[in-house]
């Protein structure tokens, strides 16, 4: 009951919509409809529709709007910190309930070849080094929560101009075909660019979660190669499937230098045109928070760091 003797509504009949808010606060914070819509992966009239809802909350405008261009009223103004250091507090919580249970744990996201050709066959080195540390290990696409403290580190592949994080370059994403060395002899023995017409091409389907990848209709572009068919042949979702289709015979995929460098040293796969390489300006880049990055965190930046630049020493030898 309240002071006045009448009967309270129900607390939570008075919070507005979660969506709502985290829809308000985005804009707020960025003052663009636009950009909190990317940050929230939602339409930006889905921003707009759920700033509707909270202002019919309010019964008043959260936003003057001239164009495309937003601004807060004094209710928005009033509201904006609030929210805002509300879910910073949220994500505080989250952090730890997230939070790996050991002092020295740390949580690694990669996307999964790169986890698969490139990281893991190297974990055992970092474990030796610093026996301290318990690794948490997510393969995954997808932009990862880095200055959230539920990852410690993140390896992606695209341009780094990531937002709100530290992002270095790690390891170039330039590539190169591979086949097996069975292709290499009989009558229709891969030798030249040319002789692909007689090959099958392995390609790698797009991901939505990803920039773009050299691929063979611009490699084959490149080398003048119009008789070849740049568009048949089987399709994985995965680098690190398509290296093992290859691997297996069947066919001739394009790769990462540095996810194929063990299996052309071991012979496994063999690159078979000496001038193959093709250049991207995208890359792999490790993601950390910009600041109150963990001891271990840094030491595991520094030892994939140490790690890559061997690696690319070594692609130089091929």
């Amino acid at each position: 009951m309240s002071r006045t003797g009448k009967k309270s509504a129900p607390l939570d009949s008075r919070i507005p919509p979660l969506n709502a808010l985290k829809a308000f606060e985005a804009a707020a914070r960025r003052l663009n409809i636009t950009r909190a819509a990317e940050e929230l992966s939602v339409t930006p009239g889905a921003i707009s529709q759920q700033i509707r809802i909270l202002e019919e909350h309010a019964g008043a405008p959260l936003f003057h709007r001239e164009g495309r261009q937003i601004a807060l009223t004094d209710l928005g103004a009033e509201l904006y910190p609030l929210l805002h250091d509300g879910f910073d507090y949220l994500k505080r919580a989250g952090d730890l309930l997230y939070r790996p249970d050991r002092r020295h744990a740390l949580a690694v996201s990669a996307p999964p070849s790169f986890a698969a050709k490139w990281l893991a066959p190297r974990m055992a080195r970092f474990a030796a080094a610093h026996p301290e540390v318990e690794l948490w290990m997510s393969a995954d696409m997808r932009l990862v929560d880095v200055g959230g403290g539920r990852v410690d580190v993140a390896v992606r592949y695209g341009r780094g101009d990531y937002s709100g994080v530290r992002s270095e370059r790690l390891l170039s994403a330039d590539v190169i075909p591979v086949c097996s060395p069975a292709l290499t002899i009989g009558p229709n023995a891969l030798k030249r660019p040319a002789d692909l017409v007689r090959h099958v091409l392995i390609h790698l389907r797009p991901s939505e979660l990803e920039e773009p990848r050299p691929d063979w209709a611009e490699w084959l572009q490149t080398r003048g190669l119009d008789e070849v068919d740049a568009a048949s042949g089987p399709r994985f979702d995965q680098t690190a499937l398509a290296i093992e289709a290859a691997a297996h015979g069947q066919g001739v995929a394009l790769a990462p230098y540095a996810f194929v460098a063990d299996d052309l040293a071991s012979g496994r796969l063999v690159s078979p045109f000496a001038d193959g390489a093709l250049a991207t300006d995208l890359a792999y880049h490790v993601l950390t928070r910009r600041s109150g990055v963990s001891e271990p965190a840094r030491a595991f930046v520094r030892w994939m760091k140490a790690e890559a630049q061997a690696a690319e020493h070594r692609v130089d030898d091929l």
